[in-house]
């Protein structure tokens, strides 16, 4: 019997985008998938909608796993981290024949 495996969380499965699941949030947690391209200060504004928010990617080290935080009014505005918004798939349309 063939061993099953764990289906990939690092690329959406349907456009292989990278991507990053996680819960956001201490009290009320929200269960983000954000993209990891790292968005410019102009693409931030163009990507942010009331239903679709910008995060920071904060990263300690190479070892420890990446962590999404809210983009909030405390927010350094110089912060160093990557921002990255959450994934909206586009996959590329196909036929059945």
């Amino acid at each position: 019997m063939a061993r099953r495996t764990a289906p990939d969380r690092t690329h959406c499965l349907g456009c292989r985008a990278p991507i990053l699941t996680q819960l956001v949030g201490h009290h009320a947690a929200l269960l983000i998938t954000a993209d990891l391209r790292p968005l410019a200060p102009e693409q931030q504004a163009e990507a942010r909608t009331p239903h679709r928010l910008i995060w920071c990617l904060k990263t300690r080290g190479p070892h420890i796993t990446p962590r999404l935080r809210w983009i909030d009014r405390w927010h350094p505005p110089n912060c160093p981290h990557p921002h990255v918004t959450e994934h909206h798939c586009t996959p590329e349309p196909t036929t059945l024949f």
